[in-house]
């Protein structure tokens, strides 16, 4: 159901008020803390989750044990929480923050308008879109 012009017009005053309030907690908020992994992305976790998988395996395999602790094991089972971590977190957070105080209205003007951020996921081509639609109705 979409947001009547008033209703449009505060939420906009509230996320402007925001912004210029604490800009950094703004964008934190905006950006959420987990992101869609990408297809690179997922492939390098995967990569690094086999890799801890075969360490993890080797150092209860192999005879090396210092302290008659499998070392590598434990190594093995740091990368595999390593990918996982990739996987779950993506990119860098403030990159992405960034990029989204980029296209505000308030934080640089009229900067914003009428330039589209070519990459993206689903979340920011409907923020896109919202922008646009209010853009028109005023």
């Amino acid at each position: 159901m979409p947001l009547s012009e008033h209703e449009q017009r505060m939420l906009e005053q509230i996320e402007s008020a925001l912004y210029a309030e604490d800009p950094k907690f703004a964008s934190t908020v905006r950006g959420g803390r987990l992101r869609s992994a990408t297809g690179r992305r997922r492939l390098q976790a995967a990569g690094l989750f086999l890799l801890g998988l075969v360490l993890l395996v080797a150092g209860i395999a192999l005879p090396f044990k210092p302290g008659n602790f499998p070392v590598i094991s434990l190594i093995g089972f740091l990368v595999m929480f390593g990918a996982g971590m990739l996987l779950l977190l993506g990119g860098s957070a403030l990159g992405h923050g960034a990029k989204a105080m980029e296209g505000h209205p308030s934080a640089g003007g009229a900067a914003g308008k009428g330039k589209q951020r070519k990459s993206g996921g689903f979340s920011s081509r409907m923020e896109d879109r919202f922008r646009r639609r209010f853009d028109q109705g005023n």
